[in-house]
């Protein structure tokens, strides 16, 4: 077993790693950027290490990684997911670093990357994929043509995307254009590569992937599958295990070709094969070549700690379990508790979590780096938490699920809880036949945002549910026991506790200025900070968050109608549409493309 392994992640699935590690008795080694600098994950580590630079890009500083694993004694780096976690260079640097890449090897890290290469080799390998073209496309007329070949709607995507990311779906062919551009800046903007292929697009599908765990003894097994179609923008909502509605023989299919697609590739370590389920037919879609961020249901159900058999596998050990020894038991549910207003289209919301408290009830697992305090970064995906629950059936955990919903406290920003409360009483989750757009064609429509709650200091916050915020003013800040610090010495962190001595009942000016912080408080706005830009009743469009302008649409002196896109603001991983209040001229632009403006600055002015 390794002594030491460098996590180069942040938020939740560092911590998660890190538990693992310790577990198995290696010291963890986190990184942090400037902006996490009170992150969970370096709290619970054995050693913490700053890194230099942007933090909005600092994770993704290859020789910057490895120069701090190097200097921290690490054997091995664990990448997590997101990030680095799929990118070939990075393991390939470890090699020549002397570390040990946690994950499948650089070559087959890069050829599941491209979508176009992974869909040749599961092809050969006689892995069903989705009609489409295996060679790149560039131009609009190349995809017309194929949107004439295949019938519309087809689906653009970014040949290194994944995620939903740098995907466009188009229904009519004087959409191509555009769909082809966004679809090309995404991949460029996330992955580095802008090239794109285009595929059938199907209605109405299922999203199943099958858990794949790989050793390098030639042993490739599954841990069964999960049903993530509860989605919105292709990004995932809520993922359950096993997937419900499959037949038999159908399960049995797929779970085979995974792991047939999966030998056939040389694959290591733990990985997942994504499906689209479609009646009674499956196709490829594409391979992710690291743990999922919704691995938590599989280990609910089979028992095996995934992340744990990855750091085992990458140390040449074999798998400790055959085929056979795997068996599902009960089903498992989770909810992504990301920082979002869903009665907003989901927008993100950067801030402060005032209070946060995890539900206490049994059959209920909580993976979250977050605290009463933390600090939201708007550099970062808006993922605050993962409710996972187990039940002995799907009803049970539906059941228990809703419980441990009403009892998931988080005050000071709008989260996703209400909305999975809300998914959990549809009639159409209830039965399984929920596909990948329903969220966002039919469930939205009829999402009720709840009513505020007001909640005064000394009140079970539990029963706020998710956003109300508190007054500062209400809340008297008494500290106990030591006080402690971090400090950092050649971008090493060190923790330090200081007990202080100072005889608080009659001190008269430790008690005001108490009394100051409680009644002044980290200043909080009360308002759902949902939106990506605002505009007031000059014509002035505002970001309502730190983001990048990545695309304009207008150029100053062009005529603008209510409802036109003005330009594309990404904040917080996402993207959004800048739209126009209203009938007018575009007066000045004040921003350029690849900027990054501040919250409250303005992007352009429409006048009259």
């Amino acid at each position: 077993m390794f002594k030491k392994i460098l996590i180069a992640n942040r938020g939740e699935i560092a911590v998660r790693v890190i538990r693992a590690c310790q577990e198995l008795g290696a010291a963890a080694v986190a990184i942090f950027s400037e902006a996490d600098q009170a992150a969970k994950h370096i709290q619970i580590a054995d050693e913490a290490w700053r890194l230099e630079g942007q933090p909005a890009r600092v994770y993704l500083d290859i020789p910057q990684i490895i120069e701090l694993a190097k200097r921290s004694g690490a054997e091995a780096v664990h990448p997590g997911y997101g990030f680095l976690a799929e990118n070939g260079d990075f393991a390939i640097a470890c090699a020549e670093a002397g570390l040990t890449f946690i994950g499948p090897r650089p070559e087959v890290i890069r050829k599941m990357g491209s979508k176009v290469e992974a869909r040749r080799m599961m092809e050969a390998a006689g892995v069903p994929v989705v009609p489409g073209t295996i060679d790149p496309v560039d131009s609009v007329e190349s995809v017309k043509e194929l949107g004439t070949k295949y019938g519309y709607p087809i689906a653009i995507k970014a040949s290194a995307g994944g995620g939903g990311r740098g995907m466009r779906v188009v229904r009519r062919e004087e959409d191509v254009e555009q769909a082809l551009s966004g679809a090309q800046r995404e991949g460029a903007s996330y992955f580095g590569n802008n090239q794109v292929y285009v595929e059938k697009y199907l209605d109405h599908p299922r999203h199943i992937e099958v858990q794949i765990l790989a050793d390098h003894h030639g042993n490739t097994l599954h841990l069964f599958e999960r049903d993530c179609s509860s989605q919105r923008r292709h990004q995932k909502l809520l993922e359950e295990s096993p997937a419900t509605n499959l037949s038999p023989e159908l399960r049995k299919r797929l779970l085979d070709s995974a792991v047939k697609g999966a030998a056939s590739i040389g694959y290591t370590s733990a990985g997942t094969i994504e499906c689209l389920v479609y009646g009674d037919d499956f196709y490829f879609l594409e391979v992710n070549t690291r743990v999922q961020v919704e691995h938590p249901v599989t280990e609910y159900i089979t028992g095996i700690d995934i992340v744990k058999e990855q750091i085992r596998i990458a140390c040449g050990e074999p798998l400790s379990f055959t085929q056979e020894q795997v068996i599902a038991r009960g089903h498992a549910i989770e909810c992504r508790i990301n920082a979002e207003d869903p009665f907003k289209n989901f927008m993100p919301a950067p801030g402060t979590v005032s209070s946060y408290r995890e539900p206490q009830i049994p059959w209920v697992r909580v993976d979250s780096a977050c605290y009463s305090g933390y600090q939201i970064q708007p550099f970062y995906d808006s993922l605050l938490a993962k409710l996972v629950v187990w039940g002995s059936t799907r009803e049970e955990a539906i059941v228990r699920t809703r419980l441990a919903l009403k009892q998931f406290e988080i005050v000071g920003v709008p989260t996703t809880i209400a909305f999975h409360l809300q998914l959990l009483d549809d009639p159409a989750f209830q039965a399984g036949n929920v596909y990948t757009t329903y969220v966002e064609t039919e469930l939205k429509q009829r999402l009720v945002a709840p009513a505020p709650v007001a909640v005064a200091a000394g009140t079970d916050l539990g029963k706020s549910q998710a956003g109300p915020q508190t007054d500062a003013s209400l809340v008297e800040v008494v500290r106990k026991g030591p006080r402690t610090f971090e400090v950092e010495v050649n971008q090493r962190q060190f923790k330090v506790a200081v007990t202080e001595l100072v005889d608080r009942s009659n001190s008269t000016a430790v008690q005001k200025a108490e009394q100051v912080r409680a009644k002044t408080g980290p200043a909080r706005d009360p308002r759902p900070r949902a939106r990506s830009s605002e505009s007031n009743g000059g014509g002035e469009i505002k970001a309502a968050m730190h983001g990048v302008v990545k695309e304009l649409l207008v150029a100053e002196g062009d005529r603008v109608s209510t409802g036109q896109k003005l330009l594309i603001f990404e904040a917080m991983k996402m993207e959004s549409e800048i739209l126009s209040g209203r009938d007018g001229r575009v007066v000045s632009l004040k921003v350029k493309r690849g900027e990054t403006v501040e919250a409250a600055s303005v992007l352009l002015v429409v006048g009259d």
